[in-house]
């Protein structure tokens, strides 16, 4: 696997399907010739001699499909296929189908989810990502999701620091009611670590 789609793939959290997934284009991606007006029965050559159920493009350009399963998370995997495109081969411009609305607007919303801690924090020996929420809203399916991505971000930037010297991170999620002016950041830190 390359630097760039390693990067996707702990970035995003790939499963093994789409960590394989991902391979499969970052490799096809450097072995073709992404222009116009190429040889498409030489570039087809080239994906059967990998992957020889692949027999025809069925369209005049270079086209691949990738067959996984339902829950797998295609809609994650087209999302690692556009950071890869877009970082290993500069491609600015997408197209994406959706076979009616109410896929669309789930990948409207899915593309325009960001997610910023309120705070990073960096102690002697650990980084802290922060987030302080309304204590009646520790509970909440979008604070949960939110504390789900931030685990798993921690996680990944962790295996990162360490195997590089440097310092593991945590994440914590504050009650805003227990910030007060003498409470120190330890412990908070001691309290509130998931």
């Amino acid at each position: 696997m390359n630097r760039i789609a390693s990067s996707i793939k702990n970035r995003l959290s790939l499963r093994p399907p789409q960590e394989d997934s991902l391979n499969i284009l970052a490799g096809l991606m450097d072995s073709l010739v992404l222009q116009k007006n190429c040889d498409l029965s030489a570039e087809l050559e080239k994906v059967r001699s990998a992957y020889p159920v692949c027999t025809d493009f069925e369209r005049g350009f270079p086209s691949i499909c990738f067959a996984l399963a339902t829950g797998v998370g295609k809609t994650r995997l087209m999302g690692a296929f556009i950071a890869y495109l877009y970082l290993a081969k500069g491609f600015r411009n997408f197209f994406v189908l959706a076979p009616n609305l109410t896929i669309y607007n789930k990948l409207i919303e899915d593309f325009s989810k960001q997610y910023h801690p309120d705070f990073v924090v960096e102690t002697a020996d650990t980084i802290y990502m922060v987030e302080t929420k309304k204590e009646g809203a520790m509970e909440d399916s979008d604070v949960q999701e939110k504390t789900q991505a931030a685990l798993q971000y921690c996680k990944y930037a962790s295996e990162f620091t360490t195997q590089n010297g440097g310092k593991p991170w945590k994440y914590i999620l504050i009650p805003h009611n227990m910030v007060q002016v003498n409470i120190s950041f330890d412990y908070l830190a001691r309290g509130c670590e998931a």
